[in-house]
């Protein structure tokens, strides 16, 4: 199964995520896509979509992130059998704002019919772990969840 691992981020830190994925994992099928080059389109059901978005400011989605999320509601395509799973990067200390961009790319994937497999994915900045070590391994647990189902 082709798997697309699309990436939002400011500070390159959930691309960072994207690509040590993409590394860790070079037996699965996997394309990288930086959200400032994808347009609604880049949803195929006949993928498995690896989400990996930052929050930026005050809690608002990367600016390129943003311009996805907005066109992806303007069309509000039916995204039903669409598979997906989410992996947020965020800093608690900005408290009912953490992680808030990947919240909103999660609520919208879900609202136009999307599934969402595996855990939701969290880093907080604040715990000085190593974001792309903890990305990998959600991407772990996704997969293995996607293989028994």
């Amino acid at each position: 199964m082709r798997t697309v691992v699309l990436y939002g981020t400011e500070s390159g830190r959930a691309e960072a995520v994207a690509l040590g994925i993409a590394k860790a994992y070079p037996d699965r099928d996997i394309d990288v896509v930086n959200m400032a080059d994808a347009a609604p389109e880049v949803f195929d059901s006949a993928a498995l979509f690896l989400v990996a978005c930052a929050t930026h400011g005050g809690g608002e989605l990367p600016g390129f992130a943003q311009f996805l999320h907005d066109d992806l509601e303007a069309a509000a395509p039916d995204l039903t059998g669409l598979r997906y799973a989410m992996f947020g990067l965020g800093d608690t200390s900005y408290q009912e704002k953490y992680n808030r961009g990947s919240k909103q790319f999660d609520a919208l994937l879900t609202a136009l019919g999307a599934t969402r497999v595996g855990p939701f994915g969290e880093h907080d900045e604040i715990s000085r772990a190593d974001h792309v070590a903890l990305g990998i391994a959600w991407a772990g647990e996704v997969f293995a969840a996607v293989d028994a189902s």
